[in-house]
């Protein structure tokens, strides 16, 4: 008998639903914070093509599993591809400041992303922005600014780099919401295994051909030296990230299959948490007062926006 993860489920299990996100963004965390762990051995070209070739190798076998690798070819392979590419660009800017930002630092500057998203709703997908959704951008954006605290002398411009990640986060949202939601989650995970795979091997060959000057590689090593020399360790890293990527992307997408999306949406949030948790575990880090604020801030934003998301969607079926 054939053995499929990706059927769509019978019906609404919220229980089972949050358990499967908090289990993704529980993955997602901890693969994050290795990240920034491991940073001073690998480069980021070198990790996401090891943990692209991974993750490629069981999305392979996943598929087979499944009953088909057919599962992987896309039904319109443009948005799913550029979707794959504005993900390679927002991990970029996500892990380029690693070295330099705490787990925190790095997480709430990713999940300024539903600001974002209400931002670009309006020319990119036609929808209105109301008021709900302007004073949730003023929360978000005031939470962003806790965290950032430009008006400190010892703000680097390194700070912004999660939220340009933020940014092109959003625009792979909203690539899904308009063009891809009838793609399967196995296309979808292929497209960006196999973008991350040629990027990486681009980012290496060219770093390797045409070298920056010493002090740029001595400056930002993480993204700047393209193949550093591979260890075991980095090795064993690249193949439990792919594992840890995997089991957050697929329970994530499982999830928001089997309960309410603006239900769930809320509880996305708790990301902030394990990246709280996860920098005191590894790196015996805790935020500070003025950054739980701020993170705080943020994610209250974003249970305000998913909150009237589900007032609007109720009231729309109402009407029907």
């Amino acid at each position: 008998m054939k053995f499929s993860l990706f059927q769509h489920p019978g019906g609404d299990r919220p229980l089972t639903a949050l358990a499967l996100l908090l289990t993704a963004v529980f993955a997602l965390a901890l693969q994050d914070s290795l990240v920034k762990l491991m940073s001073t051995d690998t480069s980021f070209w070198q990790f996401q093509t090891l943990r692209s070739i991974g993750n490629l190798s069981f999305i392979i076998i996943l598929a087979l599993a499944s009953g088909s690798l057919g599962l992987m070819v896309p039904k319109n392979w443009r948005p799913v591809y550029l979707r794959a590419a504005f993900l390679m660009v927002c991990m970029f800017f996500f892990f380029a400041g690693a070295p330099f930002l705490s787990v925190p630092q790095m997480a709430a500057g990713l999940y300024t992303y539903p600001l974002f998203v209400s931002l670009l709703a309006r020319p990119v997908l036609g929808e209105t922005v109301g008021p709900w959704r302007i004073g949730a951008l003023m929360v978000g954006a005031s939470g962003a600014a806790f965290v950032l605290s430009p008006w400190q002398d010892d703000f680097s411009a390194v700070q912004v780099l999660p939220i340009v990640a933020g940014f092109f986060y959003a625009t792979n949202i909203l690539t899904l919401r308009r063009a891809c939601r009838n793609e399967s989650t196995l296309a979808l995970a292929f497209a960006v295994g196999l973008v991350f795979i040629v990027s990486g091997s681009l980012g290496i060959l060219l770093l390797s051909a045409f070298p920056p000057a010493a002090e740029v590689r001595a400056a930002i090593p993480f993204v700047a030296i393209g193949w550093p020399e591979l260890t075991l360790t980095v090795a064993l890293f690249a193949i439990f990230a792919s594992v840890l990527n995997l089991t957050g992307n697929i329970c994530l997408s499982r999830a928001y299959q089997t309960a309410d999306a603006s239900w769930l949406a809320p509880m996305d949030f708790s990301y902030l948490i394990f990246a709280a948790l996860w920098s005191r575990v590894i790196f015996d880090q805790w935020p500070s007062s003025q950054a739980l604020i701020g993170m705080s801030l943020i994610g209250s934003a974003g249970v305000i926006t998913a909150w009237r998301e589900r007032v609007t969607a109720t009231g729309k079926r109402l009407l029907r």
